[in-house]
C-alpha cells in the first residue's frame, strides 16, 4: 500500500537548531510527492515529503500483531538526517513491524518517528493479520533419560601420560625425565 509521509518543520527552540522536523501522519494510498508543500501556520509548515510502499510480510505477522494491540497502533517512519537546508531529512523506509524498527533504532544512524493509524491503514494491517498469523505451538522440550553423571569420562586427553593434572609444567617436566 502507498503512504504519503507528512513531516512538519517548525522553528527551533535553542539557537542550535534553527528548525524542528518531526514526522506528523501518513496518507494512505497517495500518490506521488516530492516535498509538496501542505499546510502553514506561521513558521510551522508540513510538507508530503515523500510517498513509499508499506510492505507487509507473513513472517512478521506476530510484529504487527503486536503493534495493533497496542494502546494506540502506529506505524514507523525512518529517516536519515541528510545535512540539507531545505529538505534536510531522507525517507528511508516505513514499517508497521515495531520489531524492524527497533532494528534501526539500534544502528543510532537513523531517526525512528511513531506515527499513529489511520483508520484506513488500520484495516488493512489487521485484515492481512487475520489471512496470514498462525499462531506458534509451544512444545516443551523434554530432557532425555541418560544419565550423565553415573561415569566420570576423566581429567584431559588420555592419550597423554601425566602424573598429576594438577601439579606446575615444572614439576611435571622433573617427574618425566
Amino acid at each position: 500500500m502507498p503512504l504519503g509521509i507528512v513531516l512538519r518543520r517548525a522553528p527551533g527552540v535553542t539557537r542550535w537548531a534553527k528548525w524542528v522536523w518531526t514526522a506528523s501522519a501518513v496518507l494512505p494510498g497517495a500518490g506521488p510527492a516530492d516535498w509538496r508543500e501542505l499546510r502553514r501556520e506561521g513558521d510551522a509548515a508540513e510538507f508530503h515529503a515523500a510517498t513509499l510502499d508499506l510492505e507487509l510480510h507473513g513472517a512478521d505477522t506476530g510484529a504487527y500483531l503486536h503493534e495493533l494491540q497496542a494502546r494506540s497502533p502506529s506505524v514507523y517512519i525512518v529517516l536519515r538526517d541528510e545535512g540539507g537546508s531545505d529538505c534536510p531529512l531522507n525517507v528511508l523506509t516505513v514499517t508497521a513491524s515495531p520489531y524492524e524498527a527497533q532494528d534501526y533504532a539500534d544502528s543510532g544512524e537513523e531517526i525512528i518517528e511513531k506515527v499513529p493509524m489511520p483508520p484506513a491503514l488500520l484495516g488493512f494491517v489487521a485484515e492481512f493479520v487475520e489471512e496470514f498469523h498462525e499462531e506458534e505451538v509451544f512444545i516443551k522440550r523434554k530432557r532425555d533419560k541418560k544419565r550423565v553423571d553415573l561415569e566420570q569420562d576423566g581429567i584431559g586427553d588420555p592419550r597423554i601420560d601425566k602424573l598429576d593434572v594438577y601439579a606446575s609444567p615444572k614439576l611435571q617436566r622433573r617427574r618425566l625425565h
